[in-house]
């Protein structure tokens, strides 16, 4: 037997599509399997099963049949062929075995609709002007795979409408219809969906702290969709979703390694908050980011000492660079924030013995001990910071 053009194309583009698709299957609960008959020169409409949420395609089968003929297999148990995408060669053969199934000598024309009344104005008017697929040329069978950005996608149910071609006797016709479900859109979270939750996750106390909460909210967003359908989501009660917020929230700045990209930007943030003087922001987002869930590095701890120092709170700032030393008692950064912090709370022999010990030294590859003496000097005196022995502790330095 030969396959025209048309269907060897159809064969090829069903095991494409399935090898693409490989997070998905074919719905076999939901197919639709109808053997009507159409009276002689008359027009009939018959409605699909609904089609589940996620369906991005389905596959038609029509057959008209003689009067006493059979249908050797179902369309549906030749789709079991191709179960799994990576099986090429049962694909391939599945495609053809199915595009080579019986048929009658009678044929027909169908239209495809995806609403009622239009398929309705169909079969009393033969006109398939609304219809979103359209075969005028009479068929005896007809295989075909909807998919792409077709009309016929718009809709959970599909009317068939068909037209007899035969004028004296009347017809019998198989249709079947077995939609494919992409596993990720049958979860429901779709674009519109996903925003919605990503602009209530920007409304949260954390995420206010942040110059740009999205690194968080995507994170969130991404355990809320592998966690629950959009259908579960919508019914957790509000208790419920502030609690699934916060566990979730803390699933995404725990330690693990897929956290370190978000971990990074966060602490990137506490500088800028630093940078601009907003001192009690770049407070706020470590503690609630950083030192409550574990992280916090000697970095960490040296750069919330810096955020309790210029905002005067010289005892919290204390404690942060002890903390720092206890993880790294070599950061030289850390042993100048104390300096720092002894000397404006007028403790200058402990800060004079800080200073002269270290200046010889650079902090890091590129800045000497005493350049960073006096930039922080500088920084300090522009946040308000001043004292009578910053010029006492200059002249230690070059003493």
């Amino acid at each position: 037997m030969k396959l025209s053009k048309s269907i060897l194309l159809f064969a090829f583009g069903i095991v494409t599509t399935n090898l693409l698709a490989q997070n998905g299957y074919w719905d076999k609960e939901r197919a639709t399997t109808r053997e009507i008959i159409v009276p002689a020169g008359e027009r009939l409409v018959v409605k699909t099963e609904n089609f589940p949420l996620g369906t991005t395609e389905f596959v038609y089968r029509i057959t008209v049949l003689d009067e006493n003929q059979q249908m050797a297999n179902s369309l549906v148990s030749l789709l079991k062929a191709i179960p799994d995408p990576s099986g090429i060669s049962q694909g391939s053969a599945g495609a053809v075995f199915l595009l080579s199934k019986i048929s009658g000598d009678d044929k027909c024309r169908y239209a495809l609709f995806t609403d009622k009344d239009k398929s309705e104005d169909y079969r009393t008017s033969g006109k398939p002007e609304k219809a979103c697929i359209y075969q005028n040329n009479a068929v005896s069978k007809e295989v075909k795979l909807v998919t792409g950005r077709s009309l016929c996608l718009n809709s959970p149910t599909i009317y068939f409408g068909f037209e007899s071609d035969n004028w004296i006797m009347k017809q019998k016709i198989v249709l079947e219809v077995v939609p494919w479900v992409d596993k990720k859109a049958s979860t429901g979270w779709n674009a519109d969906n996903k925003k919605s939750l990503l602009e209530l996750c920007e409304t949260s106390g954390l995420a206010q702290l942040m110059i740009e909460a999205e690194p968080l909210c995507t994170c969130i967003l991404d355990q809320f969709t592998f966690k629950y359908t959009f259908a579960e989501y919508q019914k957790l009660l509000i208790e419920e979703k502030a609690k699934a917020f916060r566990d979730f929230g803390d699933n995404c700045l725990d330690s693990k390694s897929a956290n370190k990209g978000l971990l990074a930007a966060i602490r990137n943030q506490a500088q800028q908050h630093f940078a601009s003087g907003k001192y009690d922001k770049a407070i706020d987002l470590l503690n609630s980011a950083i030192f409550v869930n574990g992280n916090a590095t000697s970095k960490d701890f040296y750069n919330q000492g810096m955020n309790y120092l210029f905002s005067k709170q010289l005892t919290k700032a204390k404690q942060a660079f002890d903390d720092a030393e206890k993880l790294d008692g070599s950061d030289l950064l850390v042993k100048l924030g104390k300096a720092h912090v002894f000397l404006l709370s007028d403790d200058f022999s402990r800060a004079r013995d800080i200073y002269r010990k270290y200046k010889g030294e650079n902090v890091n590859t590129t800045t000497s001990w005493k350049d960073r003496v006096r930039k922080d000097f500088a920084d300090l005196k522009k946040a308000g910071l001043d004292s009578r022995d910053f010029e006492k502790a200059i002249k230690l330095l070059e003493d």
